[in-house]
């Protein structure tokens, strides 16, 4: 009997010690320039199997392999924080109007709609919930999160998920560090970079030398533009390039829609072209399916 109990008592410490080790090893993947293996984003979590922003589609993101999930964050009419891309209820919900003018009681009797906007059995998340989901398994990009982040770090602090939390805005560096900056050596975070406008370069070069980022979002419309070229020889082994696949003019067209027809112009020219290592993605199963077959996945490196 003793023994089986110290057999057990064992087992228990093992998992306690080691449950945090899938998004530990994301957590270095992402951290490390050197580290040629591209990172996959869920862009609003798995929302082609379960409505965006629930708990279900952060859920399905961990089981098919996504390292980072993409969630958006609203406040209720009594302060608290939800998941929610659109500031209106409409959309995604069965309510309608402001998610300002709801308080969490009242937002809690409403279903979430699927993609094809659609009722469903899911329920809206807290913010706390959605990180308690992802805890030790996937990193969590917040969006819509830069100008309420004071009130969002208690949260993270309380679910024990400080580490796990990438921010990103579009800020100057110097704004950047006035905002942030008691957060920049717990959190991760990635410079919103548009390529298309002036300047683009010098705010790269500044972001380097102030805070050195991990990773830089970059945004451009059309693969005519020459910057992003440049850009991928400026952060060669100093920091990850982020590209979006969402739409065309996130990525110069080369999205989502043009990786179904050929994922080597699609996936494969940010990747081989651009130096992409980190894909934000409304297609998850499909991207991990073609870095597999290319061996840019873990195992595969």
């Amino acid at each position: 009997m003793k023994r089986n109990l110290l057999v057990g008592i064992a087992l228990l410490l093992s998992v306690y010690l080691f449950a945090d080790e899938p998004v530990k090893a994301i957590h270095r993947k992402i951290v490390n320039p050197a580290n040629k293996e591209v990172t996959v984003v869920a862009h609003r979590a798995d929302w082609r199997y379960a409505p965006e922003n629930s708990i279900a589609a952060i859920e399905s993101s961990i089981r098919l392999g996504a390292d980072v999930v993409e969630l958006d964050i609203q406040k209720t009419k009594d302060g608290k924080l939800i998941l929610m891309h659109d500031n209106t209820l409409d959309r995604t919900t069965t309510g309608k109007g402001k998610v300002s003018e709801w308080t969490l009681d009242s937002i809690r009797t409403l279903y979430l709609k699927n993609g094809a906007s659609l009722r469903t059995k899911h329920r809206v998340p807290t913010l706390e919930e959605a990180l308690l989901t992802a805890k030790g398994h996937v990193m969590v990009n917040l969006d819509k999160a830069y100008p309420i982040f004071d009130e969002i770090f208690p949260i993270l602090e309380k679910t024990g998920t400080v580490d796990q939390i990438i921010m990103k805005g579009s800020k100057p560096v110097a704004q950047v560090k006035k905002d942030l900056g008691k957060y920049l050596d717990r959190i991760l975070y990635m410079p919103i970079v548009n390529l298309d406008s002036p300047g683009a370069l010098q705010q790269i070069k500044d972001f380097m030398k102030e805070i050195r980022p991990v990773a830089f979002e970059l945004l451009f419309k059309s693969d005519t533009n020459q910057v992003p070229k440049q850009v991928k020889s400026l952060l060669e082994g100093k920091s990850k390039i982020w590209y979006n696949t969402l739409w065309d003019t996130m990525a110069g067209g080369h999205d989502d829609d043009m990786s179904l027809e050929d994922p080597d112009e699609g996936y494969g020219y940010l990747i081989d072209e651009l130096g992409a290592t980190i894909i934000q993605t409304d297609r998850t199963a499909y991207l991990l399916e073609y870095l597999q077959a290319r061996k840019k996945r873990s195992g595969n490196k």
